[in-house]
């Protein structure tokens, strides 16, 4: 009573007082009664609590939504402001939360509540952003917290039990089909891909809870299991992909421009895909030359009308420009990726293929070469000799006067490694449609700063079983006749590797798969007024939704992932083998740029690193985003966290550490690389890797997917032949119309449209986008320190963008536009709408 007196006594306050405040609601489903008692709103006191309730805080009379708002001038779009008023109760005092309860018929998505004039207080914020369904939808009350933030021993004993509840309803009881209205966060494995009751042919192995195949854990659905196989959850029809269940409030809000994403990956799906595969059924089609590929974006495809129309029909009209573009004389026609804009050839060179190594889509996987001739970590027992042939009489004239052991001294050499992701599965993947290498690229690293080929090996298992070891053969640079289009072939099948490992590794797996579990515990364990939950929900936004869909259409039997990736069948199986070497650590940028041996640890060097390329655009210019992640999460941490006794005692933070490593990556839990959450340091390193992962991490490896392979023979993800011997007619096409036999190797014509038709979806940036730096909203907080700290976050990603195109205008630095003339920006922070090859997210939300 001591502060509600105190308040009464400084503001004259008498019985009769109102609080006025505004609810800010969206405008699309406004077909509902919002006014007269439609929609009731009661605050609950942060001061106050019951003695006869647990001391729970009171909880005023009802209030209901008034009146539109029509004061301010323009809202954002789909917004609208009612008023609401309240009258003021001295047994409430200070409001610390609102109950809201929906006696419509219908849900409605409300965004934030603004009390007006508090007494003592000024204005509350409540950040509501959720979903509101009929109160019939609920057996408890919907809460929403005001936007102050307190660790657990902080929270007011008023609140404790209502934030105490709504962590449990989050949590759920683990039981039954979730249903669109539910907000239950829970786990389950990855055995939803396959649909065994359609057939052998659609069979996939549950992926997580077994040494065989570890897996990160998904959202829980509790659909029932198939006919077939008890252990196999059922699917959802492809026509209902889009009610696949999220949590409600992690589903795209159904106004905004990102909801083109969903209905794309849809569309492709069940109108694109099905309609060119008829076509080409009746229409067998093959590219005969580069020409053809770039008539592709200059002239369009010619589709019958036929075609066209099923296209028309299974595609939203808003949809279908952002894939591609229909003319009045029936051809379809894709943007011009920036790989060839300048120069229709330039990729051809090898300065270009050793350029994206370090500046392409996937710039994740280039080591240093410490031994020669390389090594494999392959068990022996079980894959007998798998050290690499490359010898030095392949490289010792291309080392510009250095010895082999010379150049390695001097760190001049490094190594694109794909031999041991693929060569157990070759003789599977070998047994479907493709037909390929594992490979091993050797570089050196010349005085301009440039990567130069030095030899592609390609290898393949021993014929007479693995535990023979490989069968490789090594090819060298050349530019002419025969031997440049083979040498072009050996370039290819390193891309194809690099392709499906960037797809399914850099991108699906260490990003969005490995995201689902910290956005599942987070909501779980730590309730929305912990600082930590704040500081790590926008980086959380859409993921679990985007990561449904894909589990619908994109990565599941027979999906489009398959249907366009070399693995095949054995895609996300594969995936989970590699899961295995995932180490939540080396997901920081400088402790992977450290274990891949390009850079080392140097204390008078900026970020305390030394690469050893210096000209690396993914290394520097990642390096200041993550010293700008990082300081920014020291700063927020350290506000809160004054010692590490209050890491140790904060029991949400305990409780949510020990989910994300026992269920959430259960596979993992006994791994010793886990960080101690004993200590801020350690708090500060883990959230820094979070927030990196979900916003820099992916945009590297997202947004350029269009630029750099939506022309497929610059990155191919498919290869149908093996390399042409001697004396057969695949070597005499190679050597009559070597173009033809570079295109009859790679990616199809009907897997290149779906391929690009996908990527070109997935590498565009939507209109309501936000990025790193930014907030939706700028009172997330109370705490004006850290809204400081943000502050200054956001400035000093403003000067890493300078910096940014200050670099890319050097052309000292040869790796930044290279000989494509494309400049690296893909971890510049911000962007415009579409396909801009920039801009870092703050979620991996697509």
């Amino acid at each position: 009573m001591v502060l509600l007196n105190k308040v009464m006594d400084n503001n004259g306050l008498s019985p009769g007082k109102k609080i006025e405040g505004q609810v800010v609601l969206m405008k699309k489903i406004l077909d509902i009664d919002f006014l007269g008692k439609g929609v009731s709103l009661q605050l609950v006191s942060a001061v106050h609590g019951d003695p006869a309730n647990g001391l729970k805080g009171n909880v005023g009379k009802p209030a209901y939504l008034e009146k539109w708002d029509t004061s301010l001038p323009s809202l954002p779009l789909g917004e609208s402001i009612f008023k609401v008023t309240f009258d003021w109760d001295d047994a409430i005092g200070v409001p610390g939360a609102l109950i809201i309860k929906n006696n419509n018929n219908a849900e409605f998505y409300i965004k934030t509540i603004t009390l007006v004039d508090v007494p003592g207080e000024g204005h509350i914020h409540f950040i509501c952003n959720s979903w509101v369904y009929p109160v019939s939808k609920y057996d408890y009350d919907r809460v929403f917290f005001a936007n102050k933030t307190y660790l657990p021993s902080t929270i007011p004993v008023p609140l404790r039990e209502y934030i105490k509840q709504e962590l449990v309803n989050l949590r759920g009881d683990g039981t039954g089909e979730r249903q669109e209205w539910d907000r239950v966060y829970d786990y389950d494995y990855y055995n939803d891909l396959g649909d065994p009751d359609k057939g052998p042919a659609f069979v996939r192995p549950v992926l997580g809870g077994s040494r065989e195949y570890p897996y990160p854990r998904r959202g829980r659905t509790g659909r029932p299991p198939t006919q077939t196989d008890p252990n196999t959850e059922s699917r959802l029809p492809l026509l209902k992909s889009l009610s696949i269940y999220v949590p409600r409030d992690e589903r795209f809000d159904h106004i905004k421009m990102s909801d083109f994403l969903a209905y794309g990956l849809l569309s492709l799906a069940q109108g694109i895909i099905p309609a060119l595969e008829s076509f080409f059924d009746e229409t067998p089609g093959e590219f005969d030359s580069f020409q053809d590929v770039l008539d592709l974006y200059r002239q369009g495809l010619k589709l019958p009308k036929a075609v066209l129309d099923t296209i028309r029909k299974n595609v939203p009209s808003e949809v279908l420009p952002e894939i591609f573009q229909i003319d009045a004389e029936q051809f379809i026609k894709y943007p011009l990726p920036d790989v060839i804009k300048e120069y229709t050839s330039a990729w051809r060179t090898d300065e270009e293929f050793g350029r994206e190594m370090v500046a392409g889509v996937n710039p994740l996987i280039l080591r240093h070469l410490e031994e020669f001739p390389p090594a494999s970590k392959l068990d022996p027992k079980v894959y007998g000799d798998q050290t690499s042939k490359i010898t030095e009489g392949h490289i010792l004239n291309n080392l510009d006067g250095l010895g082999v052991y010379e150049a390695l001294e001097n760190k001049k050499l490094f190594i694109l490694d794909h031999h041991d992701s693929f060569m157990p599965y070759l003789t599977r993947i070998n047994s479907t449609p493709t037909k390929t290498y594992a490979t091993r690229t050797l570089l050196f690293l010349k005085d301009d700063g440039t990567l130069k080929p030095l030899a592609i090996e390609l290898s393949l298992p021993h014929p007479d079983g693995d535990k023979y070891g490989a069968i490789s053969k090594v090819y060298t640079p050349a530019e002419v006749g025969v031997e440049g289009t083979i040498w072009e072939l050996a370039k290819a099948y390193v891309a194809v590797n690099d392709s499906g490992y960037h797809q399914l590794i850099s991108h699906w797996l260490h990003t969005h798969a490995t995201m689902e579990p910290f956005v599942i515990a987070t909501n779980r364990q730590l309730s929305v007024v912990h600082p930590i939950h704040k500081l790590l929900q926008p980086h959380f936004l859409d993921t679990m939704y985007i990561n449904a869909l894909a589990r619908q259409t994109l990565i599941n039997a027979e999906g489009i992932l398959e249907l366009t990736v070399f693995p095949r069948k054995y895609s996300m199986e594969l995936s989970a083998v590699i899961y295995k070497d995932w180490v939540f650590p080396e997901q920081a940028l400088p402790a992977d740029l450290v274990k891949r041996g390009v850079a080392v640890k140097d204390p008078n060097s900026p970020h305390g690193l030394r690469l050893l390329i210096k000209d690396y655009p993914y290394a520097v210019d990642g390096l200041e985003i993550w010293s700008a992640i990082k300081s920014w999460v020291e700063e927020y941490c350290s506000y809160y966290y004054a010692t590490d006794d209050i890491v140790q005692k904060d029991s949400e933070l305990q409780a949510w550490w020990k989910e994300v490593r026992e269920v959430g990556h259960g596979d993992k839990k006994d791994a010793p690389w886990w960080p101690n959450m004993q200590t801020r340091e350690g708090l500060v390193d883990s959230c820094s890797t979070i927030v990196w992962i979900a916003s820099a991490l992916h945009a590297a490896v997202n947004f350029g997917q269009y630029p750099y392979a939506g022309y497929l023979p610059n990155r191919p993800t498919i290869s149908r032949r093996f390399m042409p011997i001697k004396g057969t007619p695949e070597y005499e096409l190679l050597e009559s119309d070597p173009e033809k036999a570079f295109l009859e190797t790679i990616t199809a014509e009907l897997q290149t449209l779906i391929g690009i038709s996908l990527i070109e979806i997935l590498s565009r940036h939507t209109s309501d986008e936000v990025y790193l730096g930014q907030r939706d909203t700028p009172e997330w907080t109370t705490d004006a320190e850290p809204l400081q700290a943000f502050d200054k976050f956001g400035k000093r990603l403003a000067l890493i963008e300078d910096r940014i195109m200050s670099r890319n205008n050097d052309p000292n630095l040869k790796n930044r536009v290279g000989p494509v003339k494309f400049p690296y920006t893909l971890l510049y922070p911000t962007s415009e709408k579409g396909l801009t090859a920039k801009g870092i997210p703050n979620s991996v939300s697509i």
